[in-house]
């Protein structure tokens, strides 16, 4: 009898992939009938990862969003899966034991039956509590590999992590193949493997299109034995996105595989009604160079979704790597010229950070070191002169154990700064805080809502959920909104005043100032200088005092706030990113002078 593979739709990470925001619960609802009646999908992913922050941005209530989201494919028995990320949950660092266990409850609850765990490390400690949660609170935990291509990343390495997950009391494993450079042959060995071992075990495979290797790849697991592909639909699908399911189900109907027929009228209407979402407003936040496939992945390993943020970061650092270039009497470098220079710094930094598989946060982090790199380098400064606080937490072991060995000039540099290595559990550094955010409910007068759901998300994103209740978020995202409407020529529903700054030359000024140094945004957002304010262009002045570890600003990001912090005391000499600017990671917003 023929093999029967089954599909899942990634609806969330379709538009994870392709932008910033995710549909709204209206849209959401509109579009779950449609899906249903394709009549090809056993599984949809509905929530996690940024979905829950997206929601607190709009400034709308994410436990609605997901509990009605999920309801219709619940009514005809099509199984509903999120995306968490093991220590960090549902955001972008650790998350307290506590509230990591309520949230398993609180997604159960609200009507999501599998739970994908992963960790960027695969450290197979930062997924026990998340296997242990899930079958405690009743859902299918399904424990999910992070996937790439290193000498480290053999599938022994993979089998021999299965082996713990299964241990551990995982139900499902996923092959999450998040820059879709898993080699073709390498992934059915793993799954192979899997099955020989583990032959109760359900295999899922997650690739992305970037490099182009995922109909190869997706071919080759159910080959091996896969259960379930995540597939994607148009009109989001291929580029850095997933393979649309119409090709995958013909190229495995046309292979022998018993495949369940696609309903085309259906998928007309998803198609048409995911259009028009992006019409709608979605689009204004999806970056085109995300419908591109690039063979460019295959050698840096970098996920598909983070070629636009970091061609928007190249083109933040360019004037000062030009500036020292020139200085240097060097020839100037193109966008593209530094991207290639990009791509293959990363190929050399990567190793030396230990191998961390290029999935969220890790990929940044590898991806931001190998920038300053290049700065430094044009400036006839040695490599590894700048590192950031979050990447050197993963480079003391405070994340997890890396995959492979650090380099001796990486271990060196953190003798030298006085820095110790961590080797404990990454968990036990988070002890419980749920009796606090009680009490923060309390104080507030604010209802625990059903099944605890609303202190969950207090817990889990406070900033957020306070900018939420507060009404700022529902601001923010309004007036960005007729921001880019205004820009576009699209009719404004709501515009409110923006100061407009005259474009600032970096290059002068840092021919002007060489000991000037510059204060950088810590992640791709928008510039928020004083945190509750949405309609002044209120920043630091020339002369304002700024401290070492102390906060001078914020970026408003897609899953939440990051905070600008100094690392060294000085006044500001100059202000290059007013409030209420689009700046991108890197990206300088202000000098400061010791």
């Amino acid at each position: 009898m023929a093999k029967e593979v089954k599909f899942s739709l990634v609806y969330r990470d379709m538009w994870q992939s392709s932008g910033k925001y995710q549909p709204r619960v209206d849209q959401l609802v509109r579009v779950a009938p449609a899906i249903i009646e394709m009549g090809c999908f056993d599984r949809v992913e509905t929530n996690g990862g940024a979905f829950e922050q997206v929601n607190l941005l709009y400034g709308e209530n994410p436990n609605v969003a997901v509990r009605r989201w999920t309801e219709p494919f619940n009514k005809v028995g099509i199984q509903t899966h999120m995306l968490e990320r093991g220590l960090n949950a549902l955001r972008m660092n650790p998350v307290p034991a506590d509230v990591r266990e309520l949230m398993f409850k609180v997604k159960k609850a609200q009507g999501t039956n599998i739970s994908r765990s992963f960790c960027g490390l695969n450290d197979p400690r930062n997924l026990k509590l998340s296997i242990e949660f899930a079958k405690k609170a009743g859902m299918i935990s399904q424990a999910a590999l992070s996937i790439t291509h290193s000498p480290v990343h053999s599938v022994e390495y993979y089998l021999k992590l299965v082996d713990q997950l299964v241990e551990y009391g995982a139900d499902e494993i996923c092959l999450k193949d998040m820059a879709g450079i898993g080699r073709p042959s390498t992934l059915a060995q793993i799954v192979a493997g899997i099955k020989k071992s583990h032959p109760q075990i359900k295999v899922q495979y997650h690739g992305h299109s970037g490099p182009g290797f995922s109909p190869a790849s997706m071919l080759e697991v159910a080959r091996a034995g896969a259960d379930y592909i995540d597939v994607a639909v148009e009109p989001l699908s291929w580029g850095k996105v997933h393979p649309d399911v119409i090709t995958i189900q013909k190229m495995l109907s046309e292979d022998g595989f018993l495949v369940k027929d696609i309903n085309m009228d259906a998928y007309m209407q998803v198609r048409s009604l995911t259009q028009e979402f992006i019409d709608d407003f979605l689009g204004y936040w999806i970056d085109p160079s995300n419908s591109q496939m690039t063979s460019l992945l295959v050698g840096c390993g970098l996920p598909g979704g983070m070629m636009g943020s970091m061609m928007a970061d190249l083109k933040g650092f360019k004037a000062a790597i030009n500036a020292s270039e020139r200085a240097a009497g060097k020839p100037e470098s193109s966008i593209d010229t530094l991207m290639v220079k990009l791509f293959n710094e990363v190929e050399y930094v990567w190793p030396r950070l230990g191998y961390p598989p290029l999935v969220t946060p890790f990929s940044q982090y590898v991806k931001n070191t190998a920038l300053m790199n290049l700065l430094a380098l044009a400036q006839g400064k040695p490599r590894f002169s700048t590192i950031d606080k979050d990447t050197w937490g993963m480079i003391l072991g405070r994340m997890g154990t890396l995959p492979g060995t650090l380099a001796p000039e990486i271990v060196a540099l953190a003798k030298e700064k006085g820095m110790e290595f961590y080797t404990g559990n990454p968990q036990d550094e988070y002890p419980d805080e749920l009796p606090k955010f009680r009490k923060m409910m309390d104080e507030e007068g604010w209802d625990y809502g059903q099944d605890d759901e609303e202190l969950f998300e207090l817990a889990m994103h406070e900033r957020q959920y306070r900018d939420y209740k507060s009404g700022i978020a529902k601001e923010r995202f309004n007036k960005d909104l007729a921001d880019l409407k205004a820009k576009s020529g699209a009719p404004i529903v709501i515009k409110r005043p923006v100061v407009e700054m005259p474009e600032f030359d970096i290059d002068k000024y840092i021919a002007e100032h060489p000991k000037a140094l510059p204060l950088q945004a810590p992640a791709k957002g928008k510039m928020l200088w004083e945190y509750d304010v949405v309609d002044t262009s209120k920043a630091p002045t020339v002369g304002t005092k700024l401290e070492a570890g102390k906060v001078a600003g914020y970026v408003q990001t897609y899953y939440g706030m990051e905070e600008i912090i100094p690392a060294k005391s000085g006044r500001v000499v100059a202000v290059t990113a007013p409030q209420g600017k689009d700046v991108v990671k890197g990206e300088i917003v202000a000098f400061v002078e010791e």
